[in-house]
């Protein structure tokens, strides 16, 4: 036993009690207990009728949400054997201290469990519908509750009565100061690592998007978030992102085989639609974030951008509806000219505009987003010069051929079925690969420093010899472009343009709101932040059907949270890290910005 377990008290300087007066080795035997308590509970049968989605009526045979109980109480399980200090957890907890993630763990047993049981009365009819293994499960969820709120406080002790309820909850989930060195783990551990996270994230988003239901997914979000909220207190989220560091190109080519191995885990091809659709808006997030993330300019109109490149495409596309007729371009030849003619309008409208700052550039691009709409829809032969065909757009646009391949029809490959979206899912992860590289070669570049420097303070950078106005247009251009290209493909996918969908908000995506939406939630500045925005901002309502109508809605309570909780988005830029959290960063002198590129 000594061996096993090497210290039963935590090495945390917390309070010496919490919420709850409990002894802690009792609170830490009822996280255990509570834990797995839920599990058990999740092989119960919750309701008497199959009705409701996932058929929970059998005993010993987990379906739907009963099995996300069973994961969210196997996390507490774990996070609380390594608050024991057992030997062979302790790296669950690198950290140092396992009481946040406890909590949050403990909480998504009690969240995702009555989430079940009232789904389970308010769309059945009642209560009556619970049967006894229900009713034990949902008990059982709150013991884990009850055990980690009275564990002690992680960080400096507090007065819970001086900082009241908002600042004691605060201590619970809140990160500690300072992490412990981790070990070094050899150089073929760190890359099976890697292998293995990126495997558990190729599960979960396609979990995720054939969930079936709006019950489903729910439960599926609430243990998603608080599963990783736990897993960030813990430490692991740091800690892989120092391994991936450590190991960039082998980490960025994993990722690139598991999205292209998505398609083969669908055998629908809806799916691979939600999946061809989440790339394109993040791929034009991610030229958004080049405006935005990098540069600090606030574009309010950049929808219009991709609706160029989508208008071009069409244009040459060999559609019978479009008014070059017997244009036909062959792929790449249609995608950069979708491309360049997105980088011409945004050089047009960047070069008189680029001089405002602050509200009067946003107040200017907004204004050109809806020019763009109107234009489009004025040029139909009979308001203006035949060219978009005005609202009826450009319908009948033909499927992409490349090399004899014809992404309009099923293909067979190695046993599977690819349809007409998995075939265009993986051309459009070619284009996301490409501007990944473009973002990463221009951020990490002369002018991608230049472009920082601007968004800090560009009279300073102006003053350390930086040509603002040129920079600013250099990012406005190449921002531009990448939309462009990346509506050359959105174009083909949905057979038709129109401009009803390039608005400033609206009710269905894209739209600029939505796409500024994405790169603010994802984080700013980074790459991976942008592409994870936009997919849960895509997803989300395409699941809960009844959040399409409040699309916006949730979107400005999801910013405001974001705001208070985590203003550098989910996925955050270090430096933007340390200057939203400069209070809370330990004493260690920070490591210098990089100085300003003159006479760029």
């Amino acid at each position: 036993m000594t061996d096993t377990i090497k210290d039963i008290t935590p090495a945390t300087t917390g309070s010496a009690t919490g919420l709850i007066p409990l002894p802690e080795s009792a609170a830490r035997a009822l996280t255990v207990t509570g834990g797995l308590l839920t599990c058990v509970g999740a092989f119960l049968a919750w309701t008497w009728t199959s009705e409701f989605p996932g058929d929970l009526t059998y005993y010993g045979s987990p379906a739907g949400l009963q099995w996300l109980a069973f994961i969210a109480g196997l996390l507490t399980v774990l996070f609380s054997l390594a608050g024991y200090g057992i030997k062979g957890l302790r790296w669950l907890t690198p950290a140092g201290d396992a009481t946040a993630p406890i909590v949050l763990s403990a909480f998504a047993c009690l969240g995702v469990t009555w989430f079940s049981l009232i789904s389970i009365a308010s769309e059945l009819g009642g209560v009556a519908n619970w049967v006894v293994g229900g009713v034990l499960a949902g008990l059982f969820s709150i013991v884990p509750v009850i055990g980690a709120l009275a564990l002690p406080k992680p960080g400096p002790a507090t007065d819970t009565a001086k900082g009241g309820l908002k600042a004691t909850l605060a201590a619970y989930v809140a990160k500690p100061e300072r992490a412990k060195q981790p070990a070094v783990l050899p150089g073929w551990q760190q890359r099976g690592i890697i292998a293995i996270v990126i495997g558990l994230g190729l599960a979960v988003f396609t979990y995720g998007i054939d969930t079936e239901g709006g019950e489903l997914f729910s439960g599926f979000l609430i243990i998603t978030l608080l599963g990783a909220w736990a897993l960030h207190s813990a430490g692991l989220l740091d800690r892989f992102s120092a391994i991936s560091a450590e190991h960039r190109s082998y980490a960025m080519t994993l990722a690139f085989v598991a999205a292209a191995l998505f398609p083969f885990t669908q055998n629908n091809d809806h799916d691979a639609n939600v999946g061809v659709n989440i790339l394109i808006f993040g791929t034009v997030a991610l030229g958004l974030n080049i405006v935005v993330g990098l540069t600090g300019l606030l574009d309010l109109g950049y929808v219009a951008f991709l609706g160029v490149g989508a208008y071009a495409a069409a244009l040459v596309s060999g559609s019978a509806y479009s008014t070059i007729s017997g244009t036909t371009f062959p792929f790449w030849a249609a995608a950069l000219t979708g491309a360049a003619a997105s980088l011409i309008f945004g050089v047009l409208i960047g070069a008189p505009t680029l001089r405002l700052r602050g509200d009067y550039l946003a107040i200017v691009t907004l204004g050109f987003g809806e020019i763009f709409r109107i234009t489009v829809r004025n040029l139909d032969g009979t308001s203006g010069p035949d060219v978009t065909n005005g609202p009826n757009g450009i319908a009948a646009i033909p499927d992409l051929s490349i090399g004899g391949f014809n992404f309009g029809e099923a293909h067979n490959i190695a046993g599977f079925t690819l349809g007409r979206f998995a075939n265009y899912y993986l051309l459009m992860l070619i284009v996301t690969v490409i501007v990944v590289l473009i973002f990463n070669r221009a951020s990490d570049s002369r002018i991608g420093r230049a472009w920082v420097a601007i968004r800090e303070d560009e009279t300073a950078a102006t003053a350390m010899g930086i040509n603002g106005f040129r920079v600013k247009l250099i990012a406005f251009a190449l921002g531009a472009s990448l939309a462009g290209l990346a509506g050359t493909v959105s174009a083909h996918v949905t057979n038709n343009v129109v401009p009803d969908p390039y608005v400033f908000a609206g009710p269905v995506a894209p739209n600029s709101a939505f796409l500024l939406a994405a790169v603010v939630l994802g984080g700013m500045g980074t790459v991976s932040g942008p592409l994870l925005g936009a997919a849960l901002l895509y997803l989300i309502p395409e699941k809960l059907e009844f959040l399409q109508e409040y699309q916006l809605f949730a979107f400005g309570i999801a910013l405001i949270i974001l705001m208070r909780f985590r203003p550098e988005g989910v996925i955050a830029n270090r430096r933007r890290q340390l200057e939203f959290h400069e209070a809370e960063e330990p004493t260690e002198p920070a490591a210098p910005a990089a100085p300003a590129t003159a006479g760029v």
